[in-house]
């Protein structure tokens, strides 16, 4: 941005911060730079911009107003649910407004009728689930962070946990939206039953990362508390042997709520934080959680343990109560916190693979690892294939961030050769918008700009998120008319 459009920019922000105020009151609005830079990252803090303003809203008739006069001035927004996403995809612009709905925290209701609740988008995830447990009730989908994480991020990302693979993503679960276009219009898409007609609109707001407005009250379908819920605790002596565990029981046609596998550093590295005491020498541990009806999950419960023995587990537990169950999830979920214990500093990465691919990928994770001289360490669920490889390295040591990012980056590179994904549930932002065009090609990211700009045409919707742009990654975005100026002269890379 050049120096005359960045003061033009400054100028319509501070022509619009008074209306904002009389807007969301003076306490709604924050100009003072402390203030503001308490907002500069999201969970992944690589990324950092001071926002122009920060706005609290506490309605949804204050995010119209507030959207609408960002779309009269030409200023961009940003919207923020709690902030505990991890690929930049609430980090900041600078000349624009953050619209934080940290404030907007009701749950409105719990409709036990329609099996469903209705909340505001700063509700935490997991209070759904507090509110709906005295009535037989429970909310699915639960990222790692749900106890934190705000559903209306969670419908931005898309986000899924560890039990999505019984249970699907937050799009499965989502009936309603109330929703403010870019343009400051309040509108409704869906409502309470599981199935509503036409065309799928909640399908393509939900994961669309704040580019196509702001959900400002969702209603999302609760799910019923299992009549028993098991779990059970598998170690091998290779990764080898647990992936072949998590195929054998796929195939068997059981369908856990939860798979999930982590290898020896990972445990080490959990051991040490937690003391989760996993069984010793083992190179990969499974977690498997069954749930249903009692006599179905007991059923299943022997079927796994003898699949888990056949594929060469030596050790195996199984929790007989919510206390040794937690014992068990301990472990797994303190794994990404507990690297920080071994490596001064990591990369999370987020990647998609077939589940039959998990053996073949691994094996190269390792290979680049030992080729790179970065370890890695892996903690996934592995019963939909969606890795999340640590990639450790010292952050004083020059170079080496930028040599975790190549590593990082090849880890992507194999999830997309063997067919996968760049993503599975922590969503483009920032931090993969410029690895989009591995994984689409130009008509696909065409058809994604032409989605967007019908919500969005001024662009001014969390700008810079998920498509890239020619400033960006050197690829041009929308109809394509030869190459892009920066590739021809040697500039930029289109990849």
């Amino acid at each position: 941005m050049s120096e005359s459009t960045r003061a033009a920019a400054a100028a319509a922000l501070d022509a619009l911060i008074p209306r904002l105020r009389t807007v969301c009151g003076p306490d709604g609005v924050l100009t003072d730079t402390s203030r503001r830079r308490v907002y500069e990252s999201d969970g992944l803090t690589y990324h950092r911009a001071l926002p122009g303003v920060v706005v609290l809203p506490t309605t949804g008739g204050q995010v119209a107003d507030v959207l609408r006069a960002c779309s009269e001035h030409g200023v961009p927004f940003v919207p923020r649910g709690a902030g505990t996403g991890l690929s930049a995809g609430a980090l900041p612009h600078t000349e624009g407004v953050l619209v934080v709905t940290s404030r907007m925290r009701r749950i409105i209701e719990i409709d036990l009728e329609n099996e469903c609740a209705v909340v505001e988008p700063g509700v935490a995830n997991l209070d759904i689930t507090r509110a709906a447990a005295p009535h037989g009730y429970y909310y699915a989908p639960d990222p790692s962070s749900q106890h934190v994480c705000s559903v209306g991020g969670n419908v931005a990302e898309n986000s899924g946990g560890a039990h999505c693979l019984k249970y699907g993503f937050t799009v499965n679960h989502v009936r309603g939206l109330d929703v403010v276009t870019p343009a400051g219009d309040l509108v409704r898409l869906g409502g309470r039953s599981p199935n509503a007609h036409g065309y799928d609109l909640i399908g393509a707001f939900v994961g669309s990362e704040g580019t196509l407005g702001i959900a400002t009250r969702i209603t999302v379908g609760l799910t019923r508390s299992p009549q028993k819920t098991v779990t059970l605790l598998s170690a091998f002596h290779s990764m080898d042997a647990g992936g072949r565990a998590v195929s054998d029981i796929i195939a068997a046609g059981v369908l856990p709520s939860a798979v999930e596998m982590m290898d020896a550093l990972a445990i080490e590295a959990a051991e040490e934080a937690v003391a989760c005491d996993y069984p010793e020498g083992a190179a990969a541990v499974l977690i498997v959680e069954l749930d249903g009806p009692a006599a179905e999950v007991d059923a299943q419960l022997a079927e796994v343990e003898r699949l888990c023995h056949g594929a060469g587990s030596f050790e195996t537990r199984t929790a007989v109560d919510d206390q040794e169950r937690a014992r068990i999830w301990k472990g797994r979920k303190s794994a990404f916190a507990a690297v920080g214990r071994i490596s001064p500093a990591y990369i999370v990465q987020d990647g998609v693979v077939p589940r039959t691919a998990l053996p073949d990928v691994l094996r190269a994770i390792a290979a680049l690892s030992a080729s790179s001289g970065i370890s890695v360490a892996n903690v996934f669920h592995a019963g939909d294939g969606n890795l999340h490889p640590l990639v450790l390295f010292d952050d004083k040591e020059p170079g080496a961030g930028a040599r975790a990012e190549v590593v990082s980056g090849a880890i992507l590179d194999l999830c997309i050769q063997h067919g996968g994904s760049i993503t599975g549930e922590h969503g483009v932002g920032v931090d993969k918008v410029c690895t989009m065009p591995r994984m689409y090609g130009p008509d696909d990211l065409e058809t994604f700009d032409l989605l967007r700009r019908a919500f969005d045409p001024a662009g001014i919707a969390n700008p810079d998120k998920l498509l890239p742009t020619p400033r960006l990654c050197g690829e041009q975005s929308g109809v394509r008319k030869g190459a892009h100026p920066l590739v021809e002269s040697g500039q930029a890379e289109l990849f």
